[in-house]
């Protein structure tokens, strides 16, 4: 009975030794549960090695500067490195990193400020209590996360996720970013203000002041919400817009196929009748790039594409080749809503790989590129294949993907050495480099990560 009485006193009364010592295990679970939150938010992968490295990194790093700074200044430091410390662990974009801890910790001050008032005012106790005393600061801390752990669940069950971080402009980028930012600034204040004034201060004043600052951030979600929505009708309209260029261009095709069928039909009898076997192949070469333009122009299409960033890339690669006089033959068998990698690196490394075929090819006298996107089940993978014509039978396919090498004038020979960056960054990822006599291959593997 004395043990449990003076385990009890230990509990209730001011002591900081202990409240200490139970802050580690809850420090610990915080970081775990905001971890939890933000990849719920903003739908992140990840593997349980990649969990326990965050969590273990970011604790350690908070202990520390626990000693090394006061508050509120460990706060800011402490996320500062959570940022840092998601991008290097789960490999997500920078904008993705600090958005995801940021929006986290609005979330986890958010309901803090929240249950703040009620809980001071129901055990009626003041908040130098809450800080002092073990039982009551860590009921709080346990109420706190109780709460946030509800939030991830509903999140989680709603299927609540941000999903267009990555499709957004550069300036909207900025701009979420920095209203995030001075979110979790004023916020921060506003908690360190109502702890330390909160027995000066009226309950009204305290709830006006939750209920104003939520308000704002509510109307100001709302607003970039309005805002991703608007960006993301314009660049599915811009791929209508090119949708509808190859559809008219598919049109005339077709137009012209029909009106001259049967003189097409006329040619081949009459190349049929006199056994003209070898005027038959010429010919018959010449109506298959023909039917292969449009055949082209058919696999151009948004609804097998699935994707507007690539369907837009595709299509002005495709038209920029088309102007130079280059054969195109696109083959599609991949589903870029499953693609196992980032979307955004995926289209840097496209991008950059059909320059490259584009400028090689429109050097030489027969101008083709062959484009193939392809999964490749048995060896579970995703294929994207680029040949092209090249006139550089000397090329060296090591070192083009060292940094400032070029086989062209004026060029900067950055273009490989990113795609090398981005393929090193993806543990999943390689990239195939090889040359016959007749195309320059680029051959990017995609295997599943899971």
């Amino acid at each position: 009975m004395e043990i449990l009485n003076n385990i009890w006193m230990a509990l209730s009364t001011p002591n900081e030794g202990l409240l200490n010592v139970l802050l580690i295990p809850a420090g610990f679970i915080e970081n775990y549960i905001i971890m939890i939150l933000f990849m719920s938010i903003l739908n992140i992968t990840s593997t349980k090695k990649q969990k326990f490295t965050y969590v273990l990194i970011i604790s350690l790093i908070g202990f520390g500067n626990m000693y090394i700074l006061p508050n509120p200044f460990n706060l800011f430091l402490n996320y500062i490195m959570m940022i840092i410390v998601a991008y290097f662990v789960f490999k997500i974009s920078i904008y993705k990193s600090i958005a995801s801890i940021i929006i986290s910790a609005l979330i986890f001050n958010l309901v803090g400020a929240l249950i703040l008032n009620p809980y001071i005012t129901i055990l009626k106790i003041t908040t130098e209590q809450l800080t002092t005393i073990p039982i009551y600061r860590v009921l709080y801390i346990m109420t706190m996360y109780s709460i946030v752990g509800i939030i991830i669940f509903i999140l989680n069950n709603k299927n609540l996720k941000i999903n267009f971080l990555e499709n957004i402009d550069i300036k909207t980028k900025y701009m979420l970013i920095a209203n995030l930012i001075f979110g979790i600034i004023t916020i921060i204040v506003q908690s360190f203000i109502a702890i330390y004034y909160l027995d000066n201060l009226p309950v009204i004043i305290t709830f006006l002041s939750f209920i104003s600052l939520l308000t704002y951030f509510a109307l100001s979600l709302y607003s970039l919400t309005r805002a991703f929505k608007l960006i993301l009708t314009t660049q599915k309209l811009e791929s209508a817009e090119e949708y509808n260029n190859t559809l008219r261009i598919l049109h005339d095709n077709v137009r012209g196929f029909k009106h001259d069928f049967d003189n097409i039909v006329t040619t081949i009898g009459g190349y049929i009748k006199t056994e003209d076997m070898k005027g038959l192949k010429k010919y018959y070469s010449q109506l298959e790039d023909d039917c292969q333009r449009v055949n082209n122009l058919y696999i151009l299409n948004p609804d097998v594409v699935k994707n507007d960033g690539i369907y837009n890339l595709l299509t002005k690669k495709y038209y920029e080749a088309e102007s130079k006089d280059i054969k195109v033959n696109i083959t599609f068998l991949l589903d870029l809503s499953a693609l196992n990698m980032k979307i955004y690196e995926f289209a840097r490394i496209l991008g950059i790989l059909l320059d490259n075929a584009i400028e090689a090819s429109f050097e030489c006298k027969e101008k083709i590129i062959n484009l193939t996107f392809k999964n490749d089940t048995k060896n579970y993978r995703q294929l994207l294949i680029i040949e092209n014509t090249y006139n550089t039978p000397d090329i060296d396919t090591e070192k083009i993907f060292e940094k400032g090498v070029s086989q062209k004038e004026n060029h900067t020979g950055l273009g490989l050495w990113e795609v090398r960056k981005l393929v090193k960054k993806n543990s999943n990822v390689n990239l195939f480099t090889s040359k016959n006599n007749k195309y320059f291959i680029q051959q990017l593997e995609i295997y599943d990560n899971k």
